[in-house]
């Protein structure tokens, strides 16, 4: 028979409460009796009744984290954090995928109404606001991301800001012809990549040069072979740039990839910069600079706001900006 609070509660020699406060978190407990009963619990394989648990108190313990893809690794890595601390807070997370579709956000949107799971934290990548156009019915909701609705709860980071602080740091190392890969096409314009480049061109105002379109470099997604795919074209129809600011890390693997392949020597022929920060930046080669910021507290900032509006739904609106730095490594030399 499947172990019950009970039991484990008898095992670590705590009241069944003690043991419900550990489970389900929000109640401190001492770490020595969280010790014990984490001990009984995995003794016991304990596995906590969901259904029992939204009967008493009409919640599903599951919530919704939804990527508009699963397939990079910063999208991986931001995963891992949101189910291991929506775990420790006794919620189990499913896992899906927008694809930049309005419809599959109001699909969600859907499920989250109909209670099949209590909360919601959704990553829109459009300019207009989908689905988040408006409160009315709208469940426990967090966005994450730059996307900009006054109306809900939102923790991102000041994609604009550090894109700024990306083209000044590649200035100051004396570098003027700055490439940006992973600007959108005008039909596809996302909010990070566009504030990533109102970013880049507020850094060049700043230091009083004129931007040069055929320094721009679209893509049609931010993946590491599209990336490769349309720098290597650009690279055959322009040249070389004093630097490159790739969107995203992944991007700047894929710019990484054409230099080495065409002999180009980074950082001395060109600097390349990423952004997020991901696992693999520090073991590219040459390592890689970026714009790092902690995903850990990147997640907990958006289960803290979420675990606020499910408990309060008329709380107001709350926004976290989460810090960010630049990570120098070998990829970007001083001229």
């Amino acid at each position: 028979m499947r172990a019950t609070v009970r039991d484990v509660a008898a095992l670590a020699g705590v009241s069944p409460k003690t043991v419900s406060n550990v489970i389900n978190g929000g109640v401190v407990v001492r770490p020595e009796t969280k010790e014990r009963v984490e001990r009984a619990l995995a003794e016991l394989d304990y596995v906590p009744n969901l259904s029992a648990r939204g009967l008493r108190n009409g919640r599903s313990g599951a919530i919704a984290l939804t990527l508009p893809e699963m397939g990079s690794a910063y999208s991986a890595e931001l995963a891992q954090w949101f189910v291991e601390l929506a775990r420790e807070r006794g919620w189990i997370v499913q896992l899906d995928q927008t694809g930049n579709d309005p419809a599959r956000e109001r699909e969600l949107v859907s499920r989250a109404r109909a209670h099949l799971v209590d909360g919601l934290v959704l990553n829109p990548v459009s300019l207009s606001a989908s689905v988040l156009a408006s409160t009315e019915g709208l469940p426990p909701t967090v966005v994450i991301g730059e996307v900009e609705p006054e109306h809900v709860d939102q923790v991102h980071v000041d994609s604009r800001t550090a894109a700024e602080e990306v083209t000044s740091y590649l200035l100051d190392h004396g570098h003027r012809r700055i490439a940006i890969v992973g600007a959108a096409r005008a039909s596809e314009a996302t909010a990070t990549s566009e504030l990533r480049e109102r970013g880049y061109l507020a850094g060049l105002a700043v230091a009083g040069i004129e931007p040069d379109p055929s320094l721009r470099v679209p893509l049609p997604s931010w993946t590491t072979s599209a990336a490769a795919a349309a720098f290597a074209e650009w690279l055959d129809a322009n040249p070389l740039s004093d630097a490159v600011f790739a969107f995203t890390d992944s991007i700047a693997f894929g710019v990484l990839h054409v230099l080495a392949a065409r002999g180009v020597r980074v950082p001395d022929d060109v600097s390349v910069i990423g952004f997020d920060d991901i696992d693999g930046a520090a073991y590219a080669i040459p390592a890689l600079s970026t714009v790092s910021f902690d995903r850990r507290a990147f997640a907990t900032a958006a289960l803290d706001l979420l675990t606020r509006r499910i408990e309060d739904r008329d709380a107001p609106p709350e926004t976290v900006v989460v810090p960010h730095r630049i990570v120098e490594r070998a990829s970007v030399a001083r001229r």
